[in-house]
């Protein structure tokens, strides 16, 4: 059962489900030419809001050692911000530090399910930052206890892997938080990457 936090903005109801830190498993199996890369891999993901209608999102991961008494290999961490896609209007803040200017658009529910699209969801933006040179932009949609996500935009610093595309599922399956990534990089078209089973854990 899903138990929304009482200070929970409006627009973010529709992405309730999420919130929280979640901690799992999944298997990395990405083709690269004829060479297939596979691994077992540890998540840690938190989903929080801090009052503002969009969801702080971090994810850290770790490949799991191949000798018994091992310590963990750190490989991956992302960072980001998920929210209803919508423009953003007087009663937003922003640019910058500029403070809003105006009453919120959407106070309620019932304000917010006027941003209800044609498939009975709802559009979301979502960016993700890595450390390694490379931010996204993800344009997708939440529809009950699913997200389907696809890149709109990628940045590369000049630095960076090469990286061109992505989509993400995720979904809420039996209390578990499940998702799966599939990847356009190094060359090759989009591909399946990577998937987990999460639990949640606060």
């Amino acid at each position: 059962m899903i138990e929304l936090p009482v200070d929970l903005p409006p627009e973010l109801v529709p992405l309730s489900w999420l919130i929280g830190v979640w901690e799992g498993s999944g298997v990395i199996d990405y083709k690269v030419g004829d060479e297939s890369v596979t691994h077992e891999f540890g998540q840690r993901v938190s989903f929080s809001h801090d009052g503002l209608p969009y969801l702080n999102y971090t994810s850290s991961t770790w490949l799991f050692p191949g000798d018994e008494g091992a310590e963990p290999t750190p490989i991956a961490a992302e960072t980001g911000y998920w929210r209803l896609a919508r423009p953003l209007g007087e009663g937003d803040p922003g640019p910058a530090l500029l403070p809003a200017t105006g009453p919120s658009r959407f106070p309620d529910a019932e304000a917010v399910e006027t941003l209800r699209n044609a498939a009975g969801g709802f559009d979301l933006e979502v960016s993700v930052v890595h450390p390694g040179g490379v931010s996204e932009l993800y344009l997708g949609q939440v529809k009950g206890p699913r997200i389907d996500l696809a890149t709109d935009a990628v940045m590369r610093a000049a630095g960076a892997k090469e990286y061109a595309a992505a989509t993400r599922l995720y979904g809420l399956v039996e209390n578990h938080l499940l998702w799966a990534w599939d990847i356009a990089a190094l060359g090759q078209d989009l591909r399946t990457h990577a998937s987990a089973r999460l639990a949640k854990v606060d």
